[in-house]
């Protein structure tokens, strides 16, 4: 007999409503502000509940944002899944482009937040950052060596081109106020989104593409 599991009643719902609403204004404001310059209650102010409402479901400031914090990383790590032995390395390469230009676009705050918490030296996502995310990265460089063993991309460092994927489209979120001065545009832009994903994307298949290809 196949188990199902129980749906959440309405008090849950309501509850995992007001939650994601609590995280959503603690990103927008640990994002501007930092930890520091971020008040419970401004972001209770922002979430639009009291603030003995908001201990309820984080018992404090540190909780709050490394709950923030594990929700931006979980998001963060999706676009990897189009890292797959079994896939097309271009097709596989475009597509996860495309998700982290998407992400950069849709959640700049979050890739500011997670730009802003490394520089500091990583002090609440340390461990995360060597229990989750460096297994799920090496498995994703173990991705690209066999595409390379294979001879469908050209020889690189696994490891420093995902760095360098990084590094090129967070850019666009964590760079956004540069970009705005020097082009009076940003990815809230439909045309400079589309140049911008089509740039980067034959960016790194030109330097991919295996010899005599």
């Amino acid at each position: 007999m196949t188990a199902f599991a129980e749906a959440p009643t309405r008090r849950e719902r309501m509850a995992q409503r007001k939650r994601a609403v609590i995280l959503d204004a603690a990103l927008d404001l640990f994002s501007r502000y930092g930890v520091e310059g971020t008040t419970l209650e401004a972001v209770a102010q922002q979430a639009d509940v009291s603030k003995s409402n908001l201990i309820y479901y984080f018992s404090g400031k540190e909780a709050l944002y490394a709950a923030v914090l594990a929700d931006v990383l979980e998001g963060w790590l999706v676009p990897l899944d189009e890292l797959r032995p079994d896939a097309d390395p271009a097709a596989a390469i475009r597509a996860y482009i495309a998700k982290k230009m998407e992400f950069s676009r849709d959640n700049p705050a979050a890739s500011r937040l997670f730009c802003l918490e490394v520089m500091q030296g990583a002090p609440v996502l340390d461990g995360r950052l060597r229990t989750v995310l460096r297994p799920a990265v090496d498995a994703k460089a173990a991705v690209i060596r066999h595409w390379i063993e294979a001879g469908l991309i050209a020889p690189i460092d696994p490891h420093q081109m995902i760095f360098s994927l990084w590094a090129t489209t967070q850019h666009f979120a964590d760079f956004a106020t540069q970009i705005r001065a020097l082009r009076d545009r940003d990815l809230s832009d439909p045309d400079f989104y589309e140049d911008s994903v089509a740039h980067v994307t034959e960016l790194f298949l030109g330097r991919l593409r295996p010899l005599g290809a």
